[in-house]
């Protein structure tokens, strides 16, 4: 049996993949489904799954984010995203994040199965609509040193709330950290990107795929 988490904000989106898969093929079992990221770390810490299925676009914590913090907290996991985005962008991100596999969301159930045979056997697969974007290029460009001005992972996450519309009290309280601490993430945000407006930080989030509105 194939157990599959689901991370998608739009629980009719869920419920229909669900159905779906679960009445296409015998042997997958839909075992978990959460509506962001955050909720999806939160039971990957005491469970397990042999296929995590990731949209991009979640609010709190987005597809990207909780896919490489997934991998960094359990290495073995197998992501494969599931989005709405089929640009080149989207698709780096998501294989860079570590994630396995990427499909949009118009492919039909064979395509998703498929994806899920090819990612649990440790192989890569990528629907036809982004198969043009080649994983290898960009993969073997990867440098392992932070370039000046980019943003941590924390700091990422920051930004995703500040683009969605969260005060700096609501941001602490999501991430357990102090009104303080979220003051210094909000002004390092700003001086690497050397932005000093809040509309603006919105419109760079959203421009980097850290936010979709």
């Amino acid at each position: 049996m194939i157990k599959i988490a689901m991370a998608d904000d739009h629980i009719m989106v869920r419920n229909g993949i669900r159905a779906v898969l679960e009445s296409k093929d015998k042997d997958i079992q839909v075992v978990a489904e959460v509506s962001n990221g955050k909720e999806l770390l939160e039971f990957a810490k005491n469970n397990d799954a042999d296929i995590y299925l990731m949209d991009i676009s979640m609010p709190i914590l987005n597809g990207i984010e909780a896919t490489q913090k997934l991998i960094r907290m359990k290495p073995e996991s197998k992501v494969i995203m599931l989005s709405m985005h089929d640009d080149r962008v989207s698709v780096e991100k998501a294989i860079k994040a570590g994630a396995k596999g990427f499909v949009v969301k118009v492919s039909d159930v064979d395509t998703i199965i498929k994806a899920i045979e090819e990612v649990i056997s440790d192989r890569f697969f990528l629907c036809s609509k982004v198969s043009r974007y080649l994983v290898e290029g960009f993969l073997n460009k990867t440098s392992t040193k932070r370039p000046k001005g980019v943003l941590t992972p924390k700091e990422r996450e920051v930004l995703q709330l500040i683009a969605e519309g969260y005060s700096s009290k609501k941001i602490a309280e999501e991430f357990g950290l102090s009104l303080n601490t979220v003051h210094v993430h909000r002004n390092n945000i700003m001086r690497k990107l050397k932005i000093h407006k809040q509309a603006e930080l919105i419109r760079y989030a959203i421009k980097e795929g850290i936010a979709h509105i």
